[in-house]
């Protein structure tokens, strides 16, 4: 981070309520860089993660320790059951609630980010739509899912919005069918239906990534096998001993992904751990793809 940026940004003049939005691709140190201006600002820190809103998944999700909050209030984090869906409509209401609150304080939020959804919806201003769960046509494409699998739904949503899909990981059957289910209502494109606003707020843009993806693989390489020292099997034990689903919408993620067939017997633990690893990395090209808007906005 540039410190002359961040002054420059404070002593700006402008209209727009301000926010920093901290962003960068997993593993590349953006919590502590949070932590870091939020105690120079003595502000609050938003999170925009859709794992991190989970409570009990702790250590696959990376979630921050009460000991490196360094008495920073953290918002949007450890709020809801495993078994509950979070929509980035949802998301985009609270955040903007938090955001007026911690203005009203005269102070300037940080958002972390983790889930470009989540941060788009605050970052461009998009108005989202609430769109109804359709339960019935839910559970008709879920049933196509499990006969056919992840693919063939992904290959619906392909055929009707081709850009959102590309979007989705193939696996992602949680947003795939969410959004078939809402194109069944809408019959509009996901660009059709998101309405960008004009601006709502001054943003200042940072990330701690230095564009070294040798260094960034390495990091999540030494990451993921901090996490199995932390007791990353034990966490998923003992939340599936208490009677949570691993088809659940916190579960179904990389690193619960992954272990959960581990423990099923259908892979060994290394195997696990090597497709936590590639799929970890797979993630954060995605995200290196998907935040040089950020770059662009700078």
């Amino acid at each position: 981070m540039n410190p002359e940026n961040l002054e420059n940004f404070l002593n700006k003049k402008t209209k727009l309520p301000k926010i920093i939005i901290i962003y960068g691709p997993t593993a590349c140190w953006k919590t502590a860089l949070s932590i870091d201006i939020a105690r120079k600002l003595e502000t609050e820190i938003i999170w925009a993660d859709s794992r991190q809103i989970y409570k009990l998944l702790d250590i696959g999700t990376g979630k921050i320790k009460e000991e490196e909050k360094k008495w920073i209030k953290h918002h949007m984090i450890d709020f809801l059951n495993i078994d509950e869906e979070y929509s980035v409509w949802e998301y985009k209401k609270e955040a903007e609630r938090l955001i007026l609150e911690i203005h009203n304080k005269w102070k300037i939020p940080v958002i972390c980010w983790w889930t470009w959804l989540y941060l788009d919806s605050i970052a461009f201003n998009f108005d989202i739509p609430e769109i109804k769960p359709d339960w019935v046509y839910r559970e008709e494409l879920e049933k196509i899912r499990l006969e056919k699998w992840n693919e063939f739904i992904w290959k619906m949503l392909e055929k009707i919005d081709s850009e959102y899909a590309n979007e989705l990981e193939i696996n992602n059957h949680r947003y795939v069918i969410r959004w078939l289910e809402i194109f069944s209502q809408t019959w509009k494109s996901k660009k059709e239906l998101k309405k960008k606003l004009p601006p709502k707020y001054d943003i200042l843009f940072i990330t701690p990534y230095d564009w070294d993806r040798q260094k960034l693989y390495s990091r999540i390489n030494s990451r993921i096998e901090e996490m199995f020292s932390e007791w990353l099997l034990e966490e998923v034990n003992n939340i599936l001993a208490k009677w949570y689903s691993k088809t659940d919408f916190g579960l179904n993620t990389i690193w619960y992904k992954e272990i959960i067939t581990y423990l099923e017997w259908n892979i060994t633990i290394e195997e696990s751990k090597d497709l936590i690893k590639q799929h970890n990395r797979n993630y954060a090209k995605r995200q290196l793809t998907w935040f040089r808007k950020y770059e662009n906005y700078k």
